[in-house]
């Protein structure tokens, strides 16, 4: 029942999705990145989700250090004692004392209980598990934002894949046009058998490039959906395109500023080194001394002559003295992980800065790239169509045409290498920023 239950999230995100006809996953990015969280989704979330569960049981564990300990015995012995191993060793003239008293048997039924009244290491140790149930559940955002990525990069990996197959069956039906045209020309008289032959070459070729960019689609497609952690044969149809998104980057500081306000990871390390501090005051604190209460209530004497009830009750006070030093080798190792976690910190903040400036130079190079793929693409199309009309007014050879078609494949490439790499770039920017979730679900 469990399990049913857990798969119901999915099942509920997957059932508009579907269509039951053709068995197709109409997928958009922000429906792929919802599936990737999703509790049955990405296994990387799962073992998350699963790290707070045992962070908060710590924390259970700490807290119950503050709560008395009560337990509970009952039992009966039957023995015989040597009076002379405590020395009662009696001796009167005329009078025999025994040295065995016994055998009798004595019952005690009894509740005891102990309680820490002051002790500074387990409250210390309460605030460091927190702060590590803190540090875990940004480590989950963290891990959320990493399977957004990737989820987010698989998306247009395949988005290039369909824009290039695509562009590959364009090739081919231009190809086919260009080897009927061919033909059409020969029978008419004014063609040679040479030029069938290359517009049939060129179309060969282009059948062949058609055949890799369907392999790398379902290759592309493959990847996506292991990193939704779906069933990889399972056919799905994106319903997003590869297009141009213009980006208003509001400035390098002003990005910066962003960045060190949302980025997980950064929230993450802080924790860590929250949680490194706090282990060291942890363990400074045994050095203080502790106040603790017991007390025991219950009943005891012979079964045969009565029970008498009986109590104690004290209070204790430790004060640590001498360890032979292992606690100060135990602060001297935690302050060694604390520091480690402050490089860290710095190291990351230098990295996010890093990630912000280039994320910034790349958006702007790419807006440079899908320009100038965009005006070569537009030419190309212009040259194939006036030489195709040059040829067919039988002013041109049709070599002409099949240079002009070349490079019409070629500007194809290249405008969707750009438009990829702008959304890449898009992407980077999002992740430098921490605004993953905004970028998924524009």
């Amino acid at each position: 029942m469990k399990a049913i239950l857990r798969i119901i999230p999915l099942g509920l995100l997957l059932l508009p999705t579907l269509s039951f006809g053709q068995q197709t996953l109409q997928l958009s990015l922000a429906k792929a990145v919802d599936i990737a969280l999703a509790e049955n989704g990405s296994a990387r979330v799962a073992l998350a989700e699963q790290s707070i569960h045992r962070a908060e049981t710590q924390v259970s564990l700490a807290k119950s250090a503050f709560m008395p300990v009560i337990d509970g015995s009952a039992g009966e012995r039957n023995q015989t004692v040597n009076l002379r191993t405590f020395g009662l060793n009696f001796s009167i003239p005329g009078v025999t004392f025994p040295s065995l008293v016994g055998p009798f048997s004595i019952a005690d039924i009894r509740a005891n209980a102990k309680f820490a009244v002051i002790d500074f290491t387990n409250l210390r140790r309460y605030r460091a598990s927190k702060s590590g149930l803190e540090a875990t559940k940004a480590d989950l955002e963290v891990t959320r934002t990493d399977v957004s990525q990737q989820v987010a990069q698989a998306y247009l990996a395949t988005l290039r894949a369909d824009a290039a197959l695509e562009a590959s069956r364009a090739n081919v039906e231009l190809s086919q046009a260009l080897v009927t045209m061919a033909q059409s020309q020969k029978d008419a008289g004014s063609g040679t058998l040479i030029e069938v032959t290359r517009a049939q070459v060129q179309l060969a070729n282009d059948k062949g490039h058609l055949t890799i960019n369907e392999n790398e689609r379902r290759r592309a497609e493959l990847q996506l959906l292991r990193v939704m952690g779906l069933d990889m044969s399972m056919p799905v149809k994106l319903t997003d395109t590869l297009g141009y998104h213009a980006v208003n980057v509001s400035g390098v500081e002003a990005s910066l500023s962003q960045a060190r306000g949302a980025r997980n990871d950064l929230k993450a390390q802080k924790a860590h080194e929250d949680v490194a501090h706090m282990n060291v005051s942890t363990i400074e604190a045994e050095r203080l001394p502790t106040v603790g209460a017991f007390g025991d209530y219950g009943a005891i004497g012979q079964p045969t002559l009565g029970l008498e009830q009986t109590r104690t009750v004290g209070i204790t006070v430790s004060v640590p003295i001498f360890d032979g030093g292992r606690r100060k080798a135990r602060v001297q190792e935690s302050l060694v992980q604390y520091k480690t976690e402050q490089i860290r910190t710095r190291d990351l903040e230098q990295g996010i800065e890093m990630d912000v400036r280039m994320a910034i130079d790349s958006l702007h190079s790419a807006d440079v790239q899908v320009e100038t793929a965009r005006e070569g693409l537009t030419l190309a199309e212009n040259e194939v169509a006036q030489a195709q009309r040059r040829y067919q007014a039988g002013v041109s050879v049709p070599l002409e045409v099949t240079d002009a078609q070349t490079r019409l494949d070629r500007a194809r490439d290249n405008q969707i290498v750009a438009l990829y790499n702008h959304n890449l770039a898009r992407l980077s920017l999002a992740m430098a920023t921490g605004t993953i979730q905004e970028f998924v679900h524009q």
